[in-house]
């Protein structure tokens, strides 16, 4: 019997492009949902009943009593920011034991981790990646140096024995950097933590997923960050430290590439990004202000304002291409109602010439706009595609003519219900 094609769901942009949102919408549709990359640097923000949660590590599929979510293998994971989540879901445990079940292979995040992230961060000086101060880096640098903590070792008898000699190996480390550091601010809670994930079924999640595909159960991936901050093919070096991209489903769930259904990718209706690195649509004017309050810019992780501009039709095309999208969601069309003028980029001006091509260096580049008319009318509690004002239908169509890809979901605002399927 086949298996049943899983489908893949992620950012196309620089991360917050609003995935928890949709994932939360269009659960209903799927039997299981599966984090497969990322860590607690991302901030996954899902709003229904006038209530907005924030998801760190748990997939956003958690909310829905009959669905089974599954942290990867590709997750990085700190148990006391997964402590604190799961306290702050607002269901009993023994409930969320049941829908919810962890890679015995994802890597840990050890206090050590957090503190060599900062000092890393401090020693940079006006060079900063832009780092959230998470662990992340230094985790998923030790599970390339084959030198990592797995969340199936706090299981075995010799765990504490395991996370001392970590613990020595990193503070070595850190020998080499002028950085100050408390050790017990930062395992505060750690341990408990532990102690909470062990109530959970840790298992080669692996065996799961392709299991649960052979009964013909359907599954969504689920990624965190976007496609431009891909550790090979975003702008590198300011990234994250994991494949954001399709591909990074495969290996972060242990699933076959062959069995890759829908590809959908996730766009904000302009760009925003957090951190530093290159932003060629980046708007420092009053526009850009408008579109940091009214969209809510700040980051759900960090709070840090986020940098605002116009949508960039060739990076956005690049995304579509590297992960073989099939279908766009188009997100926050509801923070642009009010623009009398609205900029698309379309190519840029690189070294004298015109090129739709990002370069690979980082190097700056002048963006080339079309000017599109804007809309005024309030559009968040429109429910129907056709009861959208005309400018904004000419925006999606404009938008799926440069890309080639259908926008079959168009959110009209932060809640589930402000949503339109087409």
């Amino acid at each position: 019997m086949p298996k049943e094609k899983f489908d893949v769901l992620l950012g196309l942009q620089w991360g917050d492009e609003g995935k928890g949102k949709v994932v939360d919408a269009i659960s209903p549709r799927y039997d299981v949902i599966a984090r497969f990359q990322g860590g607690p640097n991302a901030g996954h923000s899902l709003e229904f009943n006038n209530v907005k949660h924030v998801l760190h590590l748990i997939p956003s599929g958690i909310f829905h009593e009959d669905k089974i979510n599954i942290i990867g293998n590709g997750v990085v994971l700190d148990p006391s920011v997964f402590k604190k989540e799961i306290e702050n879901l607002g269901a009993p445990v023994e409930e969320l034991v049941k829908r919810l079940i962890i890679s015995a292979k994802a890597n840990l995040i050890l206090p050590s981790h957090r503190i060599l992230d900062a000092a890393y961060e401090h020693s940079m000086g006006n060079t900063k990646i832009g780092s959230t101060l998470k662990g992340i880096g230094p985790a998923y640098t030790d599970k390339v140096a084959r030198k990592g903590m797995r969340v199936g070792d706090i299981l075995c008898d010799d765990f504490r024995e395991m996370y001392n000699t970590h613990l020595k190996e990193h503070f070595l480390l850190l020998k080499n950097y002028d950085y100050h550091f408390d050790l017990k601010e930062y395992e505060n809670g750690w341990f408990e933590g532990v102690e909470m994930l062990k109530k959970f079924r840790i298992i080669s999640t692996e065996y799961l997923l392709n299991d649960l595909l052979s009964q013909g159960k359907k599954l969504l991936a689920e990624g965190a960050q976007g496609t431009m901050l891909d550790i090979d093919f975003g702008s590198y070096p300011f990234v994250t430290s994991s494949n954001t991209i399709s591909a990074g489903a495969c290996t972060g769930l242990g699933i076959s590439p062959n069995l890759t259904g829908e590809v959908f990718g996730i766009f904000k209706a302009y760009c925003t990004r957090v951190g530093s690195g290159p932003f060629p649509t980046e708007l420092h004017d009053e526009t850009g202000n408008i579109l940091r309050n009214a969209g809510r810019e700040f980051g759900s992780t960090t709070g840090r304002p986020r940098r605002c501009g116009w949508l960039d039709i060739p990076a956005l095309k690049y995304s579509v291409m590297i992960n073989g999208v099939t279908q766009l969601f188009m997100m926050k069309s509801d923070v642009m109602s009010g623009l009398k003028k609205i900029k698309v980029c379309t190519s840029y001006l690189y070294q004298g010439k015109e090129t739709n091509e990002i370069p690979c260096t980082n190097e700056t580049v002048e963006p080339l706009y079309t000017d599109l008319e804007g809309w005024s009318q309030d559009v968040s509690g429109i429910t129907d595609y056709n009861q959208l004002p005309e400018n904004l239908k000419k925006y999606i169509k404009f938008i799926e003519d440069q890309t080639g890809i259908p926008i079959t979901i168009i959110s009209v605002g932060p809640d589930r219900k402000e949503t339109i399927f087409r």
